[in-house]
């Protein structure tokens, strides 16, 4: 059963080493995700799975101790999935690598010191169905243990001229949408974004998201909104349900 979830934005440039010298203006959103995993550790779950928005090849399960790195941003930094693989420095040969999305939430774990549950991540594609999301959601929070979620995503990456997707009117109203449902729980409003758009606003959050809409039937959880803006043109959103 799910107990708690955080919701946390997915750019590298959350990670200090970096971003550099632009490493503070993302200072208020590394401390909502600090505070977001703070109320997940609150819950005393059983078990994290971080779920988090992957190209085909890097779907599927990772398990704790899976490794990543950010050195395809020039940065010569490795992170290590959980807190019950230290000794880990790099993958093994039979291995993959964490995709980018997960290696940011494993730097948030370890700037957080996580230690509260072991660790497992699951890429999900952001061409899966909202059926398919929903299917993931409930497999992963249908037994009695009691799970904790970390989901990672953007919403738009639209909002301004010089956003990655230049500027689409569409996009503050689309992140607008999400950032209620998230703050209210909203789990039928969480199924009932567009597919299309969201690929169209470049929202790599959506698949997560919907998978968070099926882990939560039922959980009769509370949502908060703890950040909400757009830096750099992309909608960045940090909520707690519990």
């Amino acid at each position: 059963m799910l107990v708690s979830a955080a919701v946390c934005p997915c750019p590298p440039l959350l990670v200090p080493a970096v971003a550099a010298g632009a490493a503070s203006e993302l200072d208020a959103a590394r401390a909502a995700c600090a505070a977001a995993l703070g109320v997940l550790a609150a819950a005393r779950p059983d078990r994290l799975v971080v779920v988090a928005p992957a190209e085909r090849e890097g779907r599927g399960p990772y398990p704790e101790g899976a490794a990543g790195s950010f050195r395809g941003f020039g940065v010569d930094a490795e992170v290590v999935l959980g807190a019950g693989a230290a000794d880990r420095t790099a993958p093994g040969p039979a291995e993959r690598e964490l995709p980018v999305s997960l290696a940011v939430a494993a730097w948030l774990l370890e700037h957080v010191h996580w230690s509260a549950a072991p660790v497992t991540g699951l890429g999900v594609g952001e061409s899966l169905t909202v059926e398919e999301c929903v299917r993931a959601g409930a497999d992963i929070t249908g037994g009695p243990e009691r799970v904790a979620l970390l989901v990672m995503g953007d919403a738009s990456a639209c909002r301004t001229l010089k956003a990655p997707g230049y500027l689409d009117e569409r996009a503050a109203g689309f992140d607008a949408g999400v950032a209620r449902a998230l703050a209210a729980a909203d789990v039928a409003a969480l199924k009932a974004l567009d597919e299309e758009l969201a690929t169209e606003l470049k929202a790599a959050g959506r698949a997560p998201w919907q998978v968070l809409a099926g882990a939560a039937q039922g959980a009769g959880l509370g949502g908060e909104l703890l950040y909400e803006d757009a830096p750099y043109g992309v909608g960045y959103l940090v909520a707690t349900w519990s």
